[in-house]
């Protein structure tokens, strides 16, 4: 009991947001979406298995990636009055994180898959930037 006494902060502080103002941005998954998508071609372009191996595993590790990205803008920066103000907010997050889920980038090869998914963030990077106008 003492212990703990001691060990409790004596000042509650809060913040607006997770972060300091400034850090989040869509350009993370973005970027490792791309690499997803060079990945894929890489990996239509040869026929050497280990290689295609090595490729899978990477591009399923950028996968997590975006998709942790995502999670961290969907949950974290955007809030209800964003939700409010772009009603598809919602369904693109859901889309995207999808398109490099199992069901998308992360189980396929298919560039089109990742073209898809780099659509996706750039419908989302787009709304991004006109709250951080306002």
């Amino acid at each position: 009991m003492f212990l703990s006494s001691l060990l409790r902060p004596r000042i509650v502080v809060s913040a607006h947001c997770d972060l300091p103002c400034g850090v989040y941005d869509p350009a993370q998954a973005r970027i490792e979406a791309e690499s997803i998508l060079m990945i894929s071609k890489k990996y239509q372009d040869s026929a050497d298995a280990e290689f295609r191996t090595r490729a899978l595993v990477v591009k399923e590790q950028r996968a997590e990636l975006v998709k942790h990205h995502l999670w961290v803008l969907w949950t974290d920066y955007f809030k209800a009055p964003h939700f409010e103000r772009y009603p598809q907010l919602h369904g693109l997050f859901n889309e995207a994180t999808k398109l490099a889920g199992a069901g998308g980038a992360k189980g396929s090869a298919d560039p089109a898959v990742a073209e898809r998914l780099l659509s996706a963030i750039d419908e989302i990077a787009k709304i991004f930037w006109e709250t951080k106008q306002g």
